[in-house]
């Protein structure tokens, strides 16, 4: 007797089709099902609202003082910064690069901190380094902390990583909105938006980094008599240095990114607030000039720290230097203080007359103006065609996006057949081969773009999303997604959590898509992946606004602009991941299928792929995250999702609904993070790999 073509999933995912376009046929008549009713939103962000005026008006006066007793170390920091002459800090700067990376990084620092001063922005950049300087120290210690706490108590650890997950997923500018009540305006805000951004990663680094020190090494430290503490400082410590420095490195990277964002409600003469300036004012080349240096600022931190990390398994040092720190402090001291000395005889070490912006400014708004006067019309097409015949359709569906404006003809009843005609038959060709999954995955796609993703029922989505966490990962994430998602409709956040998923969603595809075969490529190629490292490299590096700075000069303001630049900034994840998952397989399994004759396609798409995919899967979570990451920087030129709700609250002082739509990106961001790597890990078990 012949098995069912239908399994028990196969079946309860027709079952829920079916109630979608029941759904889909009334809602038109039960205006409940396509919008949440108003008399039955929680006004949640109202009684945020009320509480948190209560709460200032008591306690505002508190929060007062600490702000002004904070302030204080970030002024020391600038008096330092502005007391010592320019040539000192290059110097210094210039000094610690080479002990870290040695020679290539040191002029790479060299010249990059000289265009600091060349462009005239040296006041401004030390304004952002005063911040960095105090928030990193702080950052690390409390991260350090809550880390070593974790990791001796499970009952912590438990606390401690949901809460991680959410300052890591809440958007950026929600962190601002509690802060800039209680604070008020000023360098304070981006001090302690920084820290709390920053933590995370220490937290998990220090906590990864203890649990992987090697059992011999502890029992080691035990057989020769050591107590608690000469365990945990003398062994555990030494053991995981260089996991904890990459922790430093990552907290450094979002303190910088942070104190760059806080500058739009900082109202400090720093570098971000000339950037967000020069954007707002649309002018090109100064932007590219003084947003260089937030990017090259960034470059410097990131290779240092990184250097220092990786220098317990790699000393690059000359002979002469080697393990002798003294020296290092000697000629650091004595270096110092001959600059210093002739600087105070020659201004020009002090304070360097020339500007060189503007001219330079001025020949890149040269050059853009005559781009985009070549290729004008490329680029109109370029917009054009993405606009209308990807975004329009994924947004509001084939039935209003196909017009004779957009497509050229109108969407008449023999094309609706023949729509829906081909995805049947496509749909059941891959059900009688028993691709069920694939199936249903077609059918689900026909629904989704003729109606389009803003015009779903949000009971058949909550009911779609739902069913498929519990697919994946049982009823616990079923019904976390479940809770989640109902907490966004019954706060009334639903339609604009829509368009956020609509426009991040083809960027993640796309990237996904894409990225992926450039890391396969560069698997392949070393060619290829010598040219695409330092690309990825410089993107991951570049602060999120300095991304934003060219799309917008080019397509001016909204939805395609900001999905450039989720694109360019997401991408990353997916080509680093694919890349590492293929070059890191088992080399006995590629031989085996070499050996078997398997062609070079063949060993690609049957091979390869299959045992990378727990890494590529994870390369999709984070390009996801990324994704999520850009579009709350999106919200700078008019996107219309929560993150604007966000900047909007940001903007108005309104937190109770700032915070609620950044509470709901979060949410999502969860969700998605727990789906994918549930699915990652589930791969990596029925392969019999250890993801690393």
């Amino acid at each position: 007797m012949k098995s069912s073509i239908f399994d028990k999933n196969t079946f309860s995912w027709i079952v829920i089709i079916f109630i979608t376009i029941g759904f889909l046929f009334f809602q038109d008549k039960w205006g409940w099902i396509s919008k949440y009713p108003k008399e039955f939103i929680i006004p949640i962000s109202d009684w945020i609202n009320f509480s948190m005026e209560k709460f200032i008006n008591k306690f505002g006066w508190f929060f007062l003082n600490i702000s002004w007793l904070l302030s204080w170390p970030i002024i020391g920091a600038q008096w330092l910064l502005y007391s010592v002459p320019w040539v000192v800090i290059i110097f210094l700067v210039t000094f610690i690069a080479y002990l870290s990376s040695g020679l290539k990084l040191a002029l790479f620092t060299l010249s990059a901190t000289f265009y600091m001063i060349l462009i005239g922005y040296w006041e401004e950049s030390m304004n952002t380094l005063a911040l960095v300087i105090i928030s990193v120290p702080m950052a690390i210690i409390i991260g350090f902390g809550l880390g070593i706490w974790g990791f001796y108590s499970k009952r912590a650890e438990k606390i401690i990583m949901p809460i991680l997950d959410i300052f890591q997923t809440v958007p950026t500018f929600a962190y601002l909105l509690p802060i800039l009540l209680l604070f008020g305006f000023g360098t304070v805000v981006g001090l302690i938006a920084s820290i709390l951004y920053s933590f995370p990663p220490m937290v998990r680094n220090t906590i990864l980094g203890l649990k992987r020190v090697p059992d011999h090494i502890i029992e080691s430290a035990i057989m020769s008599g050591a107590n608690s503490k000469q365990l945990f400082w003398q062994a555990m410590l030494p053991s995981c240095k260089k996991q904890i420095l990459l922790g430093i490195n990552q907290s450094t990277m979002a303190a910088l990114s942070m104190v760059i964002i806080a500058a739009i409600i900082g109202g400090t003469a720093d570098i971000g607030w000339e950037v967000l300036y020069y954007i707002r004012k649309a002018e090109v080349g100064q932007s590219l000039v003084v947003g260089l240096v937030i990017a090259l600022m960034a470059i410097i931190i990131d290779r240092i720290t990184s250097g220092f990390a990786l220098e317990s398994d790699k000393k690059k040092k000359s002979d002469f230097f080697k393990n002798s720190r003294k020296n290092y402090l000697i000629l650091a001291i004595v270096g110092s203080i001959l600059l210093f000395i002739i600087a105070k005889f020659f201004e020009i070490f002090d304070d360097w007359p020339y500007n060189f912006s503007a001219w330079v400014s001025g020949h890149i708004n040269d050059l853009f103006e005559t781009f985009v006067k070549n290729f004008r019309t490329e680029i109109k097409l370029l917009k054009t065609y993405t606009l209308f015949f990807i975004m329009l359709p994924t947004k509001i569906g084939f039935q209003e996006a196909v017009s004779p404006f957009t497509w050229g003809f109108k969407l008449e009843m023999i094309h609706k057949v023949f729509y829906f005609v081909s995805f049947l038959v496509l749909s059941l060709w891959f059900l009688k081969n028993k691709k069920n999954d694939i199936f249903i995955f077609i059918l689900l796609l026909m629904i989704f773009l003729y109606f389009g993703l803003t015009h779903m029922p949000w009971p058949s989505l909550l009911l779609i999303y739902s069913f498929f966490a519990w697919q994946v990962g049982g009823y616990k994430l079923a019904l976390g997604t479940f809770f989640g998602l109902g907490f966004i409709v019954v706060v009334g956040m639903w339609p604009e959590a829509m368009i956020s998923v609509y426009l991040c969603g083809i960027a993640v595809v796309f990237c996904f898509i894409v990225g992926t075969s450039i890391g396969i490529w560069a698997a392949h190629n070393t060619v290829v992946s010598a040219i695409v490292r330092p690309i990825n490299d410089t993107l991951q590096t570049i602060p999120l606004f300095v991304i934003l700075i060219p799309f917008v000069m080019l397509f001016k303001i909204g939805d395609f602009t900001a999905l450039l630049a989720i694109i360019i900034y997401a991408i990353v994840p997916s080509i680093r991941y694919a890349e590492h998952g293929i070059r890191n397989l088992p080399s006995e399994v590629i031989d085996a299928s070499k050996m078997m004759g398997s062609t070079t396609v063949q060993l690609l798409f049957l091979v390869k792929i299959p045992l990378a995919l727990p890494i590529i899967m994870l390369g999709l979570n984070q390009t996801i995250m990324y994704g999520i990451a850009m579009l709350v920087i999106a919200a700078l030129i008019g996107t219309n999702g929560l993150e604007q709700i966000v900047f909007i609250g940001l903007t108005d002082g309104n937190m109770g609904k700032g915070f609620i739509a950044g509470i709901s990106m979060a949410i999502i961001a969860m969700i998605v993070d727990r789906i994918t790597k549930t699915i990652s890990e589930k791969r990596s078990e029925a392969l019999g790999l250890a993801i690393k």
